[in-house]
């Protein structure tokens, strides 16, 4: 009934939604491949600030740079954590809220 299905896009499903203010935040994790980066890109393109929580620094500062050849103005955040262990949840936890960022989007 809506039209898209497992081959559909992020950009493909936003496409007509003019609904998303500039002012928001979204932290993802899981944003280093696939749908999570996906996400992550077209929500930044839409002017949503993204912070992407991962584990693996490299691989997350390659989706950052990917998204902003796409989006030059796009603020992406990137912040350690290895949900695994409860000490780096803590450290990010504290790190995301000395940001003094609101959290409107959490996926």
């Amino acid at each position: 009934p809506s039209g898209f299905g497992s081959n559909s896009t992020a950009e493909q499903v936003t496409q007509h939604c003019s609904f998303l203010p500039s002012n928001l935040t979204a932290l993802i994790t899981g944003a280093t491949s696939g749908i999570g980066a996906e996400t992550a890109r077209v929500l930044a393109k839409k002017g949503v600030r993204v912070v992407v929580g991962a584990r693996d620094m490299k691989k997350a500062m390659k989706v950052r740079e990917k998204i902003q050849e796409e989006s030059p103005n796009a603020e992406v955040i990137l912040l350690e954590i290895d949900l695994s262990s409860l000490a780096s949840v803590k450290r990010f936890c504290s790190e995301f809220l000395a940001l003094d960022l609101p959290l409107n989007i959490l996926m």
